[in-house]
């Protein structure tokens, strides 16, 4: 057990030295996906280092008759071994009561997923995903492995940044990362550096599934105030990905960070030196003991009768046999790779597709094409329209379809802007141009003055509004802001900048009732501004 110690040990220099490499070298680059691969495989090669030991052989000569004071000085040696200290036995036992406390803490999380899964209302979509709705209404959005699990009313409103948010997740396969990297945490329990690269490995997947979901045209500003809104929610699943306050600032920054330049990349080179200085100190040095002496013959069974020299003092007679004859049989081994399947219909690719200009034409396009409905108008028929369509391999627009209505007049407008669109940039899919299907929300809105409002992902007052279609019911989340320590109003809060903020804290549950009283039981968001 010392050794398997002593192993550990250097496990966690190594992690540590890994760890501080990237945080002084990665951690402000937008390479999201080196990033993560950079943790998981140093992560990984934190493991293997220590078993790969490079020998130096030395041969040393010495007289045959040494053997006999050699085993004098060892049968001497041997007559007492002192006692086991200590620290050899409480050390082994203190390491596995935490090993066995972090594996099960890792496996109650998964336990407590599955059976939420397990006792949730399923939904299979036809991109292989299953929405699981589950009755727990402050529960946040999360992903793991083909699941996304959200609360009815999520579901309800359908809002299609959750789910891109969610899919991001599934499509680059986090959930992997997260069994993987649990259980070597378990192995280094007691090692600051491997907690702090696994809270580093959340972030980027929360960084990666961002960006997927901005690559669909969705606005910044809208889709940071959402993730201020809904990480008001409880989570509670260590191996699950979903949206966190306690990495959300520093989303928000990195969604308005600058693109990193590609020769910044170079600085992975610096991971060479690290690598060869960890194989030189694990080197060691073996002796190879030769005794002068008769020539001896040594008898092998072997394919073929030979006569091996094995230097100026041993030889080696190899004797053919009946059952080194048989030959063993070759095995043949095919990779297989993903290719697109043509007629398939994808929900995020690996390059999505793009409206001519861009988001913000995209946006300038429905503002200006999308005509109020006269009869919805004097009727006061408002809400938000959610279509979807295909953007098919030669950026035509098909399929276009409602999966929110509102007001067949509200539909039918939204069906016809969508159908009057000029064609995209189609998406890609390993290098191919594949159908992709895309979401667009179109608002109808009015303001207390009759006014039409401009469309927004979340309303600028500061609220989500859900309609249930079947019940015709309207439901209102209103968390409390208080901005520096007073309460703001959540239209105002809207206009603030995200670079201005210093801090994001969140009050939940019975908690925030308790100290702000009812207007706090959809949450309080705290938000701390830099000072100037």
């Amino acid at each position: 057990m010392t050794e398997f110690l002593t192993y550990d040990l250097k496990v966690a220099v190594l992690i540590a030295v890994f760890y501080m490499f990237y945080r002084l070298m990665l951690a402000r680059e937008t390479f999201h996906h080196v990033n993560r691969l950079v943790l998981l495989l140093t992560a990984v090669a934190s493991y293997v280092l220590p078993l790969c030991v490079i020998t130096i052989h030395e041969t040393v000569t010495i007289e045959r008759t040494a053997n006999v004071a050699v085993g004098a000085w060892q049968a001497e040696a041997a007559v007492e071994q002192p006692a086991m200290p200590l620290w050899q036995i409480v050390l082994p036992i203190l390491f596995i009561i935490g090993v066995a406390l972090t594996l099960f803490h890792t496996l109650w999380s998964l336990f407590r997923i599955i059976r939420l899964i397990k006792h949730s209302e399923q939904h299979p979509q036809e991109d292989g995903t299953i929405v699981c709705v589950t009755g727990n209404a402050a529960l946040s959005p999360f992903s793991w492995m083909h699941y996304i699990v959200m609360n009815r009313s999520d579901y309800e409103t359908n809002d299609a940044t959750i789910l891109a948010h969610e899919r991001g997740h599934i499509c680059l396969r986090h959930s992997w990362d997260l069994i993987l990297v649990d259980t070597l945490t378990a192995l280094q329990w007691f090692n600051p550096a491997m907690w702090m690269l696994r809270s580093d490995l959340r972030a980027i997947h929360e960084y990666e599934a961002d960006a997927a979901v901005l690559s669909q045209g969705i606005n910044a500003r809208q889709y940071q105030y959402l993730l201020i809104t809904k990480a008001a929610g409880i989570g509670g699943y260590s191996l699950v990905n979903g949206i966190s306050h306690s990495t959300l600032k520093n989303r928000i920054n990195m969604m308005l960070h600058t693109k990193s330049n590609r020769r910044s990349l170079l600085k992975l080179l610096a991971l060479l030196p690290i690598v060869g200085i960890t194989l030189a100190v694990n080197a060691e040095k073996v002796v190879d003991v030769r005794y002068d002496g008769p020539q001896k013959q040594i008898t092998k069974k072997g394919r073929k009768n030979a006569t091996i020299n094995m230097g100026v003092d041993k030889t080696i007679l190899v004797v053919e046999t009946d059952e080194t004859k048989a030959e063993t049989p070759e095995t043949n081994t095919a990779v297989g790779t993903f290719e697109p399947v043509q007629g398939d219909v994808f929900d995020v690719v690996e390059e999505m597709p793009q409206y001519p200009g861009g988001p913000q034409a995209l946006f300038e396009f429905l503002s200006n094409n999308v005509k109020y409905p006269e009869e919805a108008e004097k009727a006061g028929i408002q809400g938000r329209v959610i279509a979807t369509f295909v953007v098919e391999t030669d950026g035509s627009i098909s399929q276009p379809t409602i999966v929110k209505s509102v007001d067949p007049l509200l539909d039918a407008e939204a069906l016809r802007v969508i159908s009057a669109m000029p064609k995209w940039k189609p998406g890609k899919q390993n290098g191919k141009v594949v159908r992709v299907k895309y979401t667009v929300p179109l608002s109808f809105h009015f303001d207390s003055t009759g006014e039409k409002e401009d469309d927004h992902l979340v309303s600028k007052d500061g609220t989500i509004t859900e309609i249930d279609v079947e019940n015709g019911s309207t439901t209102v989340t209103r968390p409390l802001f208080i901005v520096d320590g007073k309460i703001m109003d959540n239209e105002k809060v809207y206009s603030i900048d995200p670079k201005t903020i210093e801090r994001l804290d969140m009050l939940k549950d019975r908690s925030a009732i308790e100290k702000y009283g009812e207007k706090a039981k959809d949450g309080v968001v705290i938000i701390t501004l830099k000072k100037s």
